[in-house]
């Protein structure tokens, strides 16, 4: 191989990841499994960021056909193999493969989510309808004021900390390096090639650099010299007292597609309801851009509390323990940032998930490790490629250090 060329590989290669997320976490697994030398550079702690503050979703129910739509159906294919690879570690991810169930509460909102579902059903996706006995058995508290709903049995749950925390550890016992605290200050570059970063540690080379900062990996690009235009898009959560059982799938409403979707930069709110292994219930969902602005919004919270209670009445004289909120990484066409930059050669991203990150991790590890390799996948990179339009953005004057 001529020393100037790139090297694409995975085994042998140094790789240096840019943030310890879930996506990073997933992308240090898959190419340390592959024979790369993986270093994870991480500006705090590990899955401190969005990972920290997301609901773990794994689902195919919320993507109409397309390349997303395909990342989910592999991401969830690769699931079950990666826990089993995990071991004993897997325990901790707590994985749940519940289902998940979309309601509508409007004749409009029926007609539009049993079109969705017969569109995806087209690309392959399990689901059916429930008819109100159906769903009265699936879902006993749920309201009976439903016009229409859609079971999805492939929509799991993770503990997504636990589960970023898992994969990194498979990471290092593979000889991963994990560096916390540890933030990026700008390229390392010769001859035209990004060969590594500086940090706050110092210099750190690499035959390849993966940006991997979720909402940061705009400001990361940046500094880098190759911006795109990821930002990020907040979002907020309550979680309920301890219950005994009362909801037993990830239950939503199919405004909830919508919201995703939607590219208004005010408040979306919809309602999304389930339950985790300890007793209280996640409560979702709003998006908002706001920069990263991270304060508590009385109306996104309220939002958010009107439409469960439309859902589940039975919450009404459930006591709220705590809020949170955290920001996801936005790019205005709602599809993910994955594969090389064209512009800087030694650069590729992974980035742009916005709220499925943590369900389309291990598949775009996967991508990342094919395409690195040389190895054809049944998903062509293409459809996410970082020379598209909504990504590509030109340079600011301000920086952001990662």
């Amino acid at each position: 191989m001529n020393s100037a060329a790139p090297r694409t590989a995975a085994r042998g290669t140094d790789v240096l990841i840019i943030g310890g997320g879930m996506i990073g976490c997933a992308l240090a697994d898959r190419l340390a499994l592959a024979g790369a030398s993986v270093r994870v550079c991480e500006r705090g702690g590990v899955a401190s960021g969005t990972t920290a503050h997301g609901e773990g979703n794994v689902l195919v129910s919320d993507k109409g056909p397309g390349p997303e739509l395909a990342l989910a159906q592999l991401s969830r294919r690769l699931w079950p193999a990666v826990l089993e690879r995990l071991g004993p570690g897997a325990a901790a991810v707590e994985w749940e493969p519940k289902g998940g169930i979309v309601v509508a509460t409007t004749d409009a909102g029926a007609a539009a989510l049993t079109a969705f579902a017969d569109g995806q059903r087209g690309a392959g996706v399990r689901c059916e309808r429930l008819d109100a006995h159906q769903l009265a058995a699936a879902e006993p508290a749920l309201t009976r004021d439903v016009a229409a709903a859609v079971y999805y049995p492939d929509d799991a749950q993770v503990q997504p900390a636990a589960a970023a925390t898992a994969l990194l550890g498979a990471a290092v016992a593979a000889g991963a390096i994990v560096e916390t605290r540890c933030a990026v200050t700008g390229p390392l570059i010769e001859g035209g090639r990004l060969v590594g970063v500086r940090t706050t540690d110092g210099p750190r080379r690499a035959d390849l650099v993966i940006n991997a900062a979720g909402p940061w990996s705009g400001a990361v690009s940046e500094l880098l010299g190759a911006p795109i235009a990821v930002k990020p898009r907040r979002g907020d959560v309550l979680i309920t007292a301890p219950m005994p059982p009362t909801v037993f799938h990830k239950v939503y409403d199919a405004d909830y597609v919508g919201a995703v979707g939607s590219s208004d930069a005010a408040l979306q709110s919809s309602a999304v309801v389930e339950s985790t292994r300890g007793g209280p219930l996640l409560l979702g969902s709003s998006r908002r851009q706001c920069g990263f602005d991270d304060r508590l919004r009385p109306d996104s919270l309220a939002a958010i509390a009107r439409k469960a209670l439309r859902l589940y009445p039975i919450l009404a004289d459930v006591a709220i323990m705590r809020a949170y909120g955290g920001f996801r990484p936005y790019v205005a066409d709602h599809l993910p940032v994955i594969g090389p930059d064209p512009r800087l050669p030694g650069l590729w991203h992974a980035t742009g998930h916005e709220g499925a990150g943590i369900g389309l991790s291990v598949g775009t590890a996967h991508l990342i490790s094919a395409a690195l390799a040389g190895q054809p996948d049944e998903i062509d990179l293409a459809a996410f490629a970082v020379d598209r339009p909504a990504v590509i953005a030109e340079p600011r004057t301000e920086h952001v250090t990662r």
